[in-house]
């Protein structure tokens, strides 16, 4: 007989082989699924997530669990039997009909959501809405009693492995008190300077796309082992060796389209760098989702948007868009591209104003899972929250508490990862820059292998191996901190001799 961590290894295999069918589904469901498909998909779906959820919590993993702790393991096994042990503590939780109950509710959900965000019509996605969030606070309550901690840390601790909202609180309440008198700085020296030059459009989006693609390339994306589709909402998913990204394209302005397709691939390079060798294990795995959008955050607005990059990247854009003048170079794009102006949009939103559209969020799931307040006040509560946060109300449902597909999907807990991310990032580059000083000079010639490198042995390549902590200590010497993403902002909007 094989011993017990040899046989939860052939199982694990299995689930996330099943997962890796699931991500693709779900990528099609977004990317090229016909509207009459739905019905079947979410059938689909539910199946898959029952039979992972089914061997999971099968009876005799808890003993499997038990005995291989008592085995002789190396770091990596030993990292890689904690992460079987946390995925079966969460799905041990909740009984098979919740699992499907709650894959049903979303699918059929996510469906009617895109319907309602192109009318931006929020009653019609209520009802919906509010059987959902049913389900979710029943799962949320049923992890909550499992996991001893409370209800919305039970959501969290799925995207960002034990961390817990009184840290982020703390996190956020940091960050939220420098955010307003700096945003009023930045916005007051950026009205005293001419405004950046837009380029004329329109921007073909087949010459968008190429723009894309040559930008990936260079960064290090591998096209035979990704692609790039289009999407209502821009993400990145896939499976081992099979990494898929999304954007969407405005014919009028490429510029969030571009950001869009490089916050991507920055997720992307992080799954293509993930250890080979434990594929298909817990522990060969992103480790958390702030880690995760750190990678995107730190390749979109560390990298993407300094006036490093824009140097290399200026005559490339303005080749593949056809555009010549003021408007395309590269002092002007690093001023469109570090404009601060507060908006609607999150995934539009500059780096400034955008961790108060995550603050919101967050404010808001927490308010809904805790049933401190109802779905039907939720249009009401975003418009208010938006305008004590930044001083605008949204003028439709499609601006405000549509626009974002998490909710829709099943997806609670998960907003605070995208500013836990972003700290991250700020403090990531600024490790990575002190440890090469010709760093920033090989962006500037379009050279991302020593940043990539450092990336691959200090993120990519540990997978799961380390806590999140514990990864960020190792990395930069420090613990979590708002202190380098304010550094970061100071230096960039208020200290850069080119603004």
């Amino acid at each position: 007989m094989r011993d017990a961590y040899n046989q939860l290894a052939e199982r694990f295999r299995r689930i996330l082989v099943l997962g890796e069918a699931e991500a693709v589904l779900r990528w099609d469901q977004s990317v090229m699924m016909p509207a009459g498909g739905a019905a079947g998909r979410a059938e689909q779906l539910a199946v898959l997530e029952t039979t992972q959820h089914g061997l999971l919590a099968s009876p005799d993993m808890e003993d499997l669990l038990n005995e291989a702790a008592t085995e002789e393991l190396d770091d990596w096994r030993a990292a890689n039997l904690a992460g079987m042990r946390r995925m079966w503590v969460h799905a041990a939780a909740l009984p098979s009909d919740l699992v499907a109950a709650k894959s049903h509710a979303a699918s059929a959900c996510e469906r009617v959501w895109r319907t309602a965000r192109a009318e931006s019509d929020f009653k019609m996605v209520l009802p919906l809405l509010r059987e959902l969030l049913a389900v979710v606070r029943q799962v949320a309550q049923a992890k909550s009693d499992h996991l001893g901690v409370g209800l919305y840390d039970s959501l969290l601790d799925e995207y960002e492995p034990d961390a817990r909202s009184v840290h982020i609180d703390e996190l956020f309440t940091d960050l939220g008190s420098f955010l307003p008198d700096f945003l009023g700085q930045v916005l007051e020296r950026q009205n005293a300077a001419p405004a950046p030059l837009f380029p004329e459009g329109p921007f073909p989006v087949e010459r968008q796309e190429a723009l894309g693609r040559r930008l990936m390339r260079q960064l290090g994306f591998d096209f035979e082992h990704g692609r790039l589709d289009i999407s209502l909402h821009p993400f990145c998913s896939g499976t081992t060796g099979d990494v898929r990204l999304t954007t969407r394209y405005d014919p009028a302005d490429f510029t969030s389209s571009l950001m869009g397709v490089l916050h991507e691939t920055g997720h992307a390079l992080y799954d293509m760098g993930l250890p080979e060798t434990w594929a298909h294990q817990p522990v060969g795995g992103a480790m958390g989702m702030s880690i995760h959008e750190s990678q995107s955050l730190l390749i979109e607005m560390q990298v993407c948007r300094s006036s490093e990059f824009l140097r290399y990247a200026a005559p490339l854009i303005a080749e593949e868009l056809g555009g010549s003048g003021p408007a395309w170079d590269a002092d002007n794009l690093a001023r469109l591209y570090t404009r601060v102006e507060p908006g609607f949009i999150r995934v539009d939103a500059d780096e400034v104003t955008y961790p108060a559209h995550v603050i919101l969020r967050y404010e808001l799931e927490k308010a809904l899972i805790s049933g401190q307040m109802e779905v039907e006040d939720l249009p009401g509560a975003w418009n208010d929250g938006l305008d004590r946060l930044l001083g605008i109300r949204p003028p439709s449902d499609r601006e405000g508490c549509l626009q974002d597909i998490h909710w829709y999907d099943g997806a609670w807990g998960y907003f605070p990862t995208y500013t836990l991310g972003a700290m991250t990032a700020a403090q990531l580059f600024a490790s990575a820059k002190a440890a090469d000083s010709e760093l920033q000079i090989a962006l500037s010639e379009g050279d991302f292998i020593p940043l990539l490198t450092w990336l691959r042995t200090h993120v990519h390549s540990k997978g799961c191996l380390l806590s999140a902590p514990d990864l960020l200590r190792q990395a930069t010497g420090a613990t979590l901190s708002t202190a380098p993403f304010k550094q970061h902002l100071q230096e960039r909007y208020l200290s850069s001799k080119d603004r």
